[in-house]
């Protein structure tokens, strides 16, 4: 191919791109043109129907205002006329409450009226009654100067020789009268107060209750002795040891018999055999583990009795120390009789007699059954009971005349209140009665307590334990605390001193034990 024929081919295609080039733009802007033509109808329509449209809503807020307006009116007109109404009202009050002033000053006039009416006619009378007092004064001056005259003495002195006559009469019958008074009074108060009295005791029938150091544990068979007793005695000095009671083993058929002066010790004692032989397991090492859960269940088992008393015994808002107190008079006894038996008869008793006599009953039995809770310390100490639980109640917030009447029951403080005497009364009633006491019971117990004390008075004694009808002191020790040698030396020690400070019939067997335990856990 030459170079023209390309040239023009270049050309021509030049040419072609020209024209087309021409053409699409002539075709573009026709479009152009029409699309131009349509928006501007389409513009036309919209804003026709947005006219349109704004005229409807124009109508129809107008519309809304009219109606707006409309009730905004009825409102306005209803306050109107309701404040109009009030006004009315108002009004109306207003003239009925000056109509009813005016009647009551008119009311007012008229006793203004009689009142005055009346001041005046009192006043006439007073002058009236004034001129006759006039009068009859001097017409008694006349007959008192006559009289004189007659009788030739003056009115001061026929006055004070009247008076001294009927002085001397006066006094003489006063006197007379006092003393057949004060006689009837002294017949009928003691006539009422052993009416009351033999009431009283009538009333309360209670049984006598009597505490023993004894107590009798019953077995279903002989041959569970055996498995209490153990081999070689191991269970048996376990217990003993445990609890502090004796425990004696005899020919007497299906018992063992349980010895111990403290009710507590002897109670624990008897529950923990109970649980050991139903469970069947009798160890030393179980023997410990009852006996301690035991422990814990006496001391539940004291606040329980004590809750049990006061409600019996219908008392409210006692402290729960004094309440526990009250639990624990039931392992204590007093001179044999059993504390928390002879405290309810008491309290029974008080609220008897002051009902009898017109007094607080309530407080009255609150007062008994409190009057010997300073019985209840385990540790002797040199203030009498009945200070001290007159001490425990104030310190309880018990009210002046129950602390009284607690202190003052054994005549250690001056009594107070009536509460005091019914107190004391009734603790002798409870007392008195035939077998209800027995001294030679107490004095033992007081002499067991002494052992055991004497051994607490010695370091390294863990516990001591007074058993055999206190022939017996065993004296458990520390083993950190205490050697062998030295548990031999405590043993003399003890002897020595029990044979210096107290009195006692036989001979004591002091017994010290020192026990060494080595304890580890496997995990």
């Amino acid at each position: 191919m030459d170079t023209l024929t390309i040239a023009i081919t270049i050309i021509s295609l030049v040419l072609g791109l020209a024209i087309g080039f021409g053409l699409a733009k002539y075709l573009e802007k026709k479009n152009a043109s029409k699309i131009i033509q349509r928006a501007k109808k389409s513009a036309a329509g919209i804003l026709k129907e947005a006219k349109q449209e704004a005229e409807g809503i124009k109508k129809d807020k107008i519309l809304q205002a009219k109606e707006k307006f409309i009730e905004l009116k009825s409102e306005h007109e209803k306050v109107i006329l309701s404040r109009d109404k009030k006004i009315a009202d108002a009004e109306k009050r207003v003239r009925d409450k000056e109509s009813q002033v005016s009647s009551e000053l008119a009311r007012n006039k008229n006793l203004n009226k009689d009142l005055e009416e009346k001041i005046a006619d009192y006043n006439h009378r007073n002058d009236v009654l004034e001129k006759k007092q006039e009068e009859v004064d001097k017409l008694h001056s006349s007959k008192v100067q006559q009289l004189e005259v007659i009788s030739g003495l003056s009115a001061e002195d026929a006055r004070a020789q009247l008076v001294e006559s009927l002085k001397d009469t006066a006094k003489a019958d006063a006197m007379g009268l006092i003393q057949d008074t004060i006689e009837e009074a002294k017949l009928t108060a003691q006539q009422e107060a052993k009416k009351i009295i033999v009431n009283t005791i009538q009333r309360i029938g209670t049984e006598e209750a009597i505490d023993n150091c004894v107590s009798v544990f019953n077995l279903e068979s002989d041959d569970v002795k055996g498995r209490i007793i153990g081999r070689e005695g191991r269970n048996i000095r376990a217990i003993e040891a445990a609890t502090g009671v004796e425990i004696i083993v005899d020919d007497t058929p299906e018992a063992i018999i349980l010895s111990c002066f403290d009710s507590v010790r002897r109670e624990v004692a008897r529950l923990s055999l109970h649980k050991l032989v139903t469970d069947g397991r009798i160890h030393p090492a179980r023997i410990e583990e009852v006996v301690k859960k035991t422990s814990k269940q006496i001391e539940e088992e004291i606040i329980e009795v004590g809750k049990r008393t006061v409600i019996d015994l219908g008392i409210h808002g006692l402290h729960p120390e004094l309440i526990r107190i009250v639990g624990r008079m039931k392992y204590r006894s007093s001179y044999g009789q059993n504390l928390l038996q002879h405290s309810r008869e008491v309290a029974k008793l008080c609220g008897v007699m002051a009902a009898e006599l017109g007094l607080n009953a309530k407080m009255a039995k609150r007062a008994g059954l409190l009057h010997d809770i300073g019985k209840v310390p385990d540790a002797e100490t040199e203030v009498p009971h009945a200070i001290l639980g007159m001490q425990w109640a104030e310190k309880y917030g018990e009210k002046p005349e129950v602390c009284n009447a607690i202190g003052a029951h054994h005549d250690e403080i001056e009594m107070t209140s009536l509460l005091s005497p019914i107190v004391q009364v009734c603790d002798a009633i409870s007392g008195a009665r035939p077998g209800a006491r027995r001294q030679v019971l107490d004095s033992y117990i007081q002499r067991l307590k002494d052992l055991e004390d004497i051994a607490f008075g010695f370091g390294g004694v863990k516990k001591a334990y007074a058993i055999q009808a206190g022939r017996e002191l065993r004296v458990i020790v520390e083993s950190e605390k205490v050697s062998d040698e030295k548990a031999s030396n405590l043993s003399f020690e003890i002897s020595q001193k029990i044979q210096t400070d107290m009195t006692y019939p036989g001979q004591v067997k002091i017994t010290v034990i020192r026990e060494t335990r080595a304890v580890n856990i496997a995990k």
